[in-house]
């Protein structure tokens, strides 16, 4: 019985061997490992968002939804860091029915907070005073959008509460080489001056630009005086008032 057993447990492991021989090929070598299942991944390529390159088209069809490098989420919204430019749709309805919905690449550069400028002392206790840099990199003539037609510049405190730009006496701060605004010629670029009236608590906030098409944009502010034209925005102020 016990030789009988001992046949049959003989058999069953040569059986054994000889399907694991076969899996592995002829060679005896181990089978290859069967491959992990790759990651999945997105089916277009990722796009930065702040690269100053990307067309109109390119940025509208993947930044303007939030969805691109910096987005937040939130549909039409951008974050970008300080200093770097946003390229944006030009107002739709410009004052005086001027052309100037082509595109405009929009860049805050510097910022400055006086509790006097100009003449003028802020009603909330400083002014926060930034230069932006307009482009219009297209073929068309760009504007910036207003308030009136649902768009412009806010500053958002960092309790949340929004303010427009040019509230009080803000709207009369017009640094001497900063200020010349409206309509910007296609492959030009002019420098534009937005000014805010805040408590000191309210600084180191955020700037938001709705363009004209609706999309905003958001920087944030930093709480000190900072940037390149820091020199030449202090003297565009300077003068008997």
């Amino acid at each position: 019985m016990r030789t009988r057993a001992a046949a049959a447990t003989a058999a069953l492991l040569l059986a054994a061997l000889t399907a694991c021989g076969s899996s592995g090929g002829d060679d005896g070598s181990k089978p290859a490992a069967k491959p992990e299942p790759s990651a999945s991944r997105s089916s277009s390529p990722s796009v930065d968002c702040t690269d100053t390159s990307l067309s109109q088209a390119e940025w509208t069809e993947h930044c303007g939804d939030g969805s691109g490098t910096g987005g937040d989420g939130t549909a039409g919204t951008q974050e970008l860091a300080w200093g770097k430019p946003a390229r944006t749709t030009g107002a739709r309805n410009p004052f005086g029915g001027q052309p100037g919905g082509g595109e405009l690449e929009v860049t805050p550069t510097t910022v400055v907070y006086q509790r006097t400028a100009m003449g003028y002392t802020a009603a909330n206790g400083v002014y926060a005073i930034i230069t932006v840099r307009d482009k219009a990199t297209g073929s068309m003539d760009a504007t910036e959008s207003a308030r009136i037609e649902g768009g412009g510049w806010q500053w958002i405190a960092p309790d949340g509460q929004a303010l427009d730009d040019g509230e009080n006496d803000a709207s009369s701060i017009t640094p001497d080489g900063f200020t010349s605004g409206g309509m910007v010629r296609a492959g030009s670029w002019e420098w534009d001056t937005i000014a805010f009236d805040l408590t000191e608590a309210q600084r180191g906030g955020t700037i938001a630009y709705t363009d004209g098409s609706g999309a905003t944009f958001k920087w944030k502010v930093p709480p000190t005086d900072t940037g390149p034209e820091l020199a030449a925005l202090k003297k565009g102020m300077e003068g008997n008032y």
